[in-house]
């Protein structure tokens, strides 16, 4: 077996960024910017109002002054002439900053009269005033390379004046499950059979990260049913495949992928749920073999997969963040492997208790978990209240 830590840095480190490929504008949202993108333009192109009121010379709009209003500027029709002394220009919010003006005079400072207003308040000079470049300028980086595009991230490029984006292409991921107990939701189910959720699971876990997924059709528990699903991988930036990766006699999914060109990286994680995990390539193909147990190969998307989707979708490679809680209640030692305890949280996120039972079938108790709580290889006994790392599992899609 081998540590988390290097099992990971493994994975990553055989993995390239896709492709790039230019979207446009709306379809950016979630996509991962393949090079930095900078603004077309000046934002705001000029100096503008930023309330409704009244463009002035400060000097001139004392409290108590009234002025002559001698035109009017809306946004997007700037007033063409220059403000001479005693003089106001009705403005509003966005409109361009006439010539010779200095300060806002607020609408609701203001009194009306035909062409004449009145100051109730002094006009401070620059008040009220966006100018030019406020925003940015033609030419500044407005998002970086490496960037998960955000609905604001998106807003932000369209005011850059960018109708397409560069960014990675979603990476394609193909999912496999084997076993002869199993069979897809709503198909006749073998006997003493269960249906398979990995696949659909894993396949939601690939969408929330970006990526696109197919689910491929099931491959029964002999040698000829997986070399035939393996041959359908071509084409994919990853294999993922569920069941058949531990040392019983139908766990058959590295002995069968040999003649098909497969090459093992490593076999077997100190870890708990998940040890059974199979990195290598089929052919071109990385292939990531996680448990058959649903618990096991979610929690193995977790700390695995989802660094690996990053990965390949153009973002800085990592391992999924954790955070310090407290445990709600005492936790045994630990042994040689590192355990991946499903945890409710208190309603501020701070204390975590892990459930009673542990077993890796169990997708109740992952569905109800908040958190997966993490014990080191070795970890010795902890009282209520101690500290403890916990991974958020709602952020992941999890």
């Amino acid at each position: 077996m081998i540590a988390v830590a290097e099992a990971l840095e493994r994975i990553l480190s055989e993995l390239r960024p896709v492709a790039t490929e230019s979207v446009p504008l709306p379809s950016g949202w979630n996509r991962v910017l393949a090079e930095p993108l900078r603004s077309r333009l000046t934002q705001p192109p000029v100096d503008v109002s930023a309330m409704d009121g009244y463009a002035v010379r400060a000097g001139d709009a004392v409290a108590g002054a009234t002025l002559r209003v001698v035109g009017e500027a809306p946004a997007g029709r700037p007033w063409a002439g220059r403000l001479a002394a005693g003089e106001a220009v009705r403005i509003f919010t966005g409109g361009a900053l006439p010539a010779g003006a200095d300060g806002i005079l607020l609408q609701e400072d203001a009194e009306a009269a035909g062409d004449q207003v009145s100051a109730r308040e002094a006009v401070q000079p620059d008040r009220w005033i966006r100018r030019r470049g406020l925003d940015f300028a033609a030419g500044d980086v407005l998002l970086p390379v490496q960037r998960r595009l955000t609905a604001r991230d998106v807003g932000l490029a369209a005011a850059g004046n960018h109708p397409w984006l560069t960014v990675h292409r979603r990476p394609r991921i193909g999912i496999l499950a084997t076993g002869d107990e199993i069979a897809l939701p709503g198909e006749p189910l073998p006997p003493a059979g269960i249906v398979s959720s990995n696949a659909h699971a894993l396949s939601a876990l690939v969408r929330a990260a970006g990526g696109e997924a197919t689910v491929l059709p099931v491959a029964r528990d002999d040698a000829g049913s997986i070399a035939r699903a393996g041959r359908a991988a071509e084409g994919f930036d990853l294999l993922l495949t569920t069941g058949g990766a531990s040392v019983g006699a139908h766990d058959l999914v590295q002995s069968a992928l040999l003649p098909e060109g497969f090459q093992r990286n490593f076999w077997r994680v100190a870890m708990r749920p998940g040890k059974p995990l199979i990195w290598g390539r089929l052919r071109d193909v990385p292939l990531l073999g996680l448990p058959g147990n649903p618990v096991a190969a979610m929690v193995c998307g977790a700390v695995f997969l989802l660094p690996a989707l990053a990965k390949l979708s153009g973002l800085p490679a990592a391992p999924t963040p954790t955070r310090p809680a407290r445990t709600g209640r005492a936790l045994p030692g630990n042994d040689q492997r590192q355990d991946y305890l499903r945890a409710r949280l208190s309603a501020d996120g701070a204390v975590a208790t892990a459930a009673e039972r542990q077993d890796s079938s169990m997708l109740n108790t992952l569905a109800r978990a908040d958190a997966l709580l993490l014990r080191p290889p070795h970890a010795p006994p902890l009282p209520e209240g101690a500290a403890v790392e916990v991974i958020d599992l709602a952020p992941l899609g999890i």
